[in-house]
């Protein structure tokens, strides 16, 4: 039995092309990546990345909170802030106890921590932050956002790495879907790019090494794609039941009508090379939604850039979707924004049910040869869609994927 669609009346996003849903989403068509060289990664193998630039985050939460905030966190909050305002609703108004928060990260404040240790370590315990709890735990974006929109329901934090958005959104639903909120306020955040991630991505084989601009070495699916370029940002949605939407005259952006997830239980950072777990995962998605897979008129990709990732991202694709519906991988432009990853994508895949444009992968002329699948390159596709779905597959073998329909 199929559960029911949840709408999605409020988006809000933060990443390294814009700093709200409608600059992002014309970064994402324009198909440039913003990926620069960082002076804080200086020395490092990897000393590039993309980053949310113009805007002061301190001045932009306001007031002393900022101080206690994490960058992941005020990330999440401003995101949150957009998603709410766009969805029409107002916390000074709402019934708190039955809204939901549900945000997802991957490392949390892990760059705050490592920042914690040095001071620690340089000039002992007295100079280090007495924020530095808050600083550092992944349940902060959760927390900050339900106190300061006045949402006493329940609230969580999912990890599942890189599937962590798309695994918020999951949850989220659930809670809707059960009864036990009204409104859902759901997504994820990340901000990793600090010197001790960077070496270890490095270290990892996953990150791809300086070869000229660094705007041009994110290449998903590209037959010279050399591997992930960092990104950071974070995405919220607002959902709620399609009844109590229509009740409030509130016009869905998008249906989430099936999520699905699996996990590959085979190794750390690679996935199952058969690619059979993580496609589990999405004809999950697909039942849920109640579709078949020629329902689905796009598809939007993982794509992290990663030569096996993409082989066998781009396999599964081909079996699954054998009509070949065009296929994005916004990583081409945005970097791998990590545990934010999935909702940021899942909102791009929201903005092209809602606008009939699929934005096109960045640095990419064709896909590799031996992959049968039909990416949008060079300039979008503007195309009505009516479904679609969103690819999260996150290390230690987490597969998260979404589907998303037009009202």
């Amino acid at each position: 039995m199929n559960r029911p669609a949840v709408a999605v009346t409020g988006l809000g996003m933060i990443t390294p092309v814009g700093n709200d849903t409608e600059s992002t989403w014309q970064g994402v068509c324009a198909g440039v990546s913003p990926a620069r060289t960082v002076a804080e990664l200086e020395g490092c193998a990897i000393d590039f990345a993309c980053m949310v630039d113009g805007i002061d985050l301190d001045v932009a939460i306001g007031g002393r909170a900022s101080f206690r905030m994490g960058k992941y966190v005020k990330l999440a909050v401003l995101a949150a802030r957009e998603a709410v305002a766009d969805a029409g609703l107002d916390p000074a108004r709402w019934e708190g106890s039955r809204v939901a928060v549900v945000v997802g990260t991957s490392s949390g404040g892990s760059a705050s921590l490592t920042e914690q240790a040095v001071v620690l370590d340089r000039l002992g315990a007295g100079a280090t932050s007495p924020s530095g709890i808050l600083l550092t735990i992944p349940n902060m974006p959760a927390a900050e956002i339900a106190i300061q929109l006045r949402a006493t329901g329940p609230s969580m934090a999912p990890c599942t790495a890189c599937s962590s958005g798309a695994t918020a959104l999951s949850v989220a639903r659930d809670l809707l879907v059960t009864g036990q909120c009204d409104i859902a306020i759901a997504g994820a955040t990340e901000s990793i790019v600090y010197p001790a991630a960077m070496a270890a991505f490095a270290r990892s084989g996953a990150g791809a090494r300086r070869d000229g601009d660094p705007a041009g070495l994110c290449r998903p699916f590209a037959a010279d794609r050399a591997g992930l370029v960092m990104g950071e940002g974070a995405a919220v949605m607002v959902l709620e039941r399609t009844d109590d939407a229509r009740a409030r005259d509130a016009a869905p952006r998008a249906l989430l009508s099936g999520t699905g997830a699996t996990t590959d239980a085979h190794h750390p950072i690679s996935p199952r090379p058969s690619g059979k777990v993580a496609q589990a995962a999405v004809e999950a998605a697909l039942r849920d939604a109640g579709w078949a897979a020629e329902d689905v008129e796009h598809v939007n990709a993982h794509g992290t850039a990663t030569p096996v990732n993409d082989a066998v991202e781009a396999a599964l694709i081909a079996r699954v979707y054998p009509h070949r519906p065009p296929v994005t991988a916004p990583k081409g432009v945005l970097g791998h924004c990590m545990g934010a990853a999935g909702a940021i994508e899942a909102g791009l895949t929201v903005l092209t049910l809602q606008r009939g444009v699929v934005p096109p992968i960045a640095n990419l002329d064709a896909p590799a040869p031996e992959f049968d699948i039909d990416c949008v390159t060079k300039r979008p596709l503007r195309r009505p869609i009516r479904s679609a779905v969103s690819h999260s597959f996150g290390f230690g073998g987490h597969n998260a994927v979404i589907a998303l329909q037009r009202p």
